[in-house]
């Protein structure tokens, strides 16, 4: 006969220790989605932006967010939560890569860019805008989208992308010249209703 516990006599261990089980789970749910809904926005203006033209932002990010609730445990800092994330994602776009190539993922002619509220030529400004800039090298477009769209400093950058100083302000500085050359018109030299100025 199971042993019974001696708090909860007519509980046996075996219950208990599949409760606290449960309990521990639905504790680290509460805690994990209480760090996600404050940075949900950046974090998918992020993945859009990263693989537009590509594959599905949706589906990077269920990937990316499956993984890091498995993984929880590697969470150094609640206050670096946002940066776990995007660089688990980037990790899963570089092992997809590597494996398959990203040619492979099915492809989408269109994608939504912004909330049904925005405008009509707010959303058509986005979209010239990632659509030049999956046309960057990857390490160019994600410092872009990093720095850019979801204020990272220089400093957390390096983190992610487990770069020098130098490389990540090469990076930045070839990107936005290249961003420019893609959305400049080479005849008119006149941004294509996208106004991006270099800092």
């Amino acid at each position: 006969r199971p042993p019974r516990s001696t708090l909860f006599p007519y509980t046996t261990l075996s219950d208990l220790r599949v409760l606290s089980e449960y309990m521990t789970n639905k504790k680290k749910q509460e805690y994990f989605l209480q760090l996600y809904e404050p940075i949900h926005d950046k974090f998918e203006r992020f993945c859009r932006a990263r693989v537009y033209g590509n594959m599905d932002h949706q589906d990077l990010m269920n990937e990316t967010l499956l993984i890091a609730f498995q993984k929880f445990k590697a969470l150094k800092s609640k206050d670096s939560f946002l940066s776990y994330l995007i660089g688990i994602s980037i990790r899963i776009l570089s092992n997809n890569h590597k494996k398959k190539r990203e040619e492979s993922w099915p492809q989408h002619s269109h994608f939504d860019i912004e909330d049904q509220n925005a405008d009509t030529s707010r959303k058509t400004e986005v979209s010239i805008l990632y659509q030049a800039l999956s046309k960057l090298p990857d390490e160019q477009r994600e410092c872009i989208i990093l720095f850019e769209i979801s204020g990272f400093s220089i400093k957390e950058i390096v983190g992610i992308q487990d770069a020098s100083e130098s490389a990540v302000k090469q990076r930045l500085r070839r990107g936005r010249r290249k961003l420019q050359e893609i959305l400049f018109d080479s005849n008119s030299n006149k941004i294509r209703g996208v106004k991006y100025e270099m800092s």
